[in-house]
């Protein structure tokens, strides 16, 4: 792909992406609610567009090969500083950081290759390789969050870094390459049909297990897997195979799983508020006024900070809904030609501040649907991007997955406390809060004041009520949650960090 091809290829991919972010508002709250767990507004096809396809075998050998090379760069480390003399010395720095990854790779992979690549410096020629396998490192990484923690960022700048003029000139090509999506696969080999079929919605759903019998699954099951081989035999060409078709079906499944997961959390947060506490009665040891004390930087009556918690909830829930598009928007931000980074110091270490238009975009789409789904909106609609709060889309994606981090080990203590049967705890709790529900009350209760208050931030601009403040705050309560006084109460009921670990 040519330098004006790439270009061009990223720009029509952003239209693509951020067509996918449903504009249409929501009607009611009630049309809000309903829309957490599907949304009847976003087509199967539409889907497609920003769901990528799992990776194949020989693929995840590549992936380790990509990981492997990146745990022992210290890429960023060595360019992302401040002290460069000149420009021209941080780009030598970028080349001979790039280089020495991609020949350790070709090396890795190839060694005969690997040596001629270090004699020659004949990088060019090998360039198809090197972009696929990181585009099979940004496809992977969409696909499980949880992974790459460390090699992510590095790999998402030197993919940067290698579309930067300077560096692109000397290299004689980037490393940027799109993500494969399903739609993109289907339209390579002409089976785009497969997307319109009716039959995809039963080859796809989620088989969720609650509350349902063995004959009933085992029924769900075989009906998924008839619809899977159907749509198999239906959709093989002289181009795709019938394991291929497979393929993207498991991909676009594995994306309603993610969904799911990402924000049946919420959805049950939600519920569990509106079963233990009401908007207008307040009860004494359960008010969640919040002042600005104790770092605070909000001042709430009862009301106004439960409406305030709930509504940051739903945004949420539309946010991890279009999580795809927002991911697929973030990736070609950070690789978009068209916009230049800057390394600035926001006190929490260098970062590279870059522009993030069509991320912007995406997220007023999403915060007027939330907007109009509410009587009144309480708080700020400030969205920080590409400034110090949000420097740049690397950090924006990876600051909402921090959502299902932080809400899934809540809602699961709270189900493990209702659930909970040991008489030693139970005694303990007693002695300490008097019942179950008065524990999980003051739980939910500290949550809602203290991770929605406006703390978690150096200065005013960075914290409050804007919309990404709103989840500083949330983390800011999450790595002080080892001084509550029900700590060891969570600990007894299995939990063990918001991080998984």
């Amino acid at each position: 792909m040519s330098v004006n091809d790439n270009e061009q290829a990223i720009e029509q991919l952003r239209d693509l992406y951020l067509s996918s972010i449903v504009a249409e508002p929501f009607s009611s709250l009630e049309e809000l609610n309903g829309n957490y767990l599907s949304n009847s507004k976003i087509t199967i096809a539409q889907k497609a567009k920003v769901v990528p396809l799992r990776l194949q075998y020989d693929e995840r050998k590549l992936l380790r090969l990509l990981e492997a090379s990146l745990n022992v760069s210290d890429y960023t480390d060595v360019v992302d500083i401040l002290t460069f003399s000149t420009p021209a010395k941080r780009t030598a720095t970028q080349l001979k950081g790039i280089s020495s990854i991609l020949s350790g790779i070709m090396i890795a992979y190839d060694y005969q290759v690997g040596q001629e690549l270090l004699k020659h410096r004949n990088y060019e020629q090998y360039a198809d390789f090197f972009q696929s396998i990181f585009e099979i490192g940004r496809r992977y990484k969409v696909l499980n969050p949880d992974k790459m923690k460390v090699t992510y960022g590095k790999m998402m700048y030197v993919v940067q870094d290698s579309m930067l003029p300077e560096v692109k000139d000397v290299l004689s090509f980037s490393l940027f390459k799109p993500i494969l999506t399903v739609h993109e696969f289907l339209r390579l080999h002409e089976a785009l049909g497969l997307l319109d079929d009716p039959l995809v919605k039963l080859a796809t759903a989620e088989i969720i297990p609650d509350n349902k019998s063995r004959k009933v699954l085992q029924k769900e099951i075989r009906e998924k897997e008839q619809a899977v081989e159907k749509l198999a035999r239906k959709y093989t060409n002289t181009t795709t195979s019938k394991d291929q078709i497979r393929w993207c079906l498991y991909s676009l499944a594995d994306s309603n799983a993610y969904l799911r997961a990402n924000r049946d959390p919420i959805h049950k947060l939600l519920s569990i508020i509106e079963q233990y506490f009401s908007p207008t009665e307040i009860e004494d040891d359960f008010n969640l006024s919040i002042s600005a004390t104790n770092g605070s930087r909000l001042v709430h009556d009862h009301y106004k900070q439960y409406h305030y918690v709930v509504q940051s909830l739903q945004l949420w829930s539309l946010i991890m809904g279009e999580i795809f598009s927002l991911w697929a928007l973030s990736d070609l931000e950070l690789c978009n030609p068209e916009t230049t980074y800057t390394l600035i110091d926001n006190g929490q270490g260098i970062h590279r501040m870059q522009p993030c238009p069509k991320i912007r975009e995406a997220m007023e789409r999403i915060l007027r649907r939330a907007q109009t789904a509410s009587d009144s909106w309480i708080g700020s609609t400030t969205i920080h991007l590409g400034d110090t709060a949000v420097p740049n889309a690397l950090i924006f994606i990876d600051k909402y997955m921090q959502v299902p981090r932080i809400l899934s080990p809540l809602v699961l203590v709270l189900k493990e406390l209702d659930e909970l049967k040991d008489p030693g705890v139970l005694q303990y709790i007693e002695n300490a809060f008097i019942t179950k529900r008065d524990l999980e009350k003051t739980i939910l209760a500290d949550f809602m004041r203290y991770a929605f208050d406006g703390s978690g931030a150096d200065n005013w601009f960075d914290a409050g009520s804007c919309i990404d403040g709103r989840l500083t705050s949330a983390w800011n309560w999450a790595n002080t949650i080892h001084t509550r006084e029900y700590y060891r109460i969570l600990l007894m009921s299995g939990f063990l960090s918001f991080n998984g670990e």
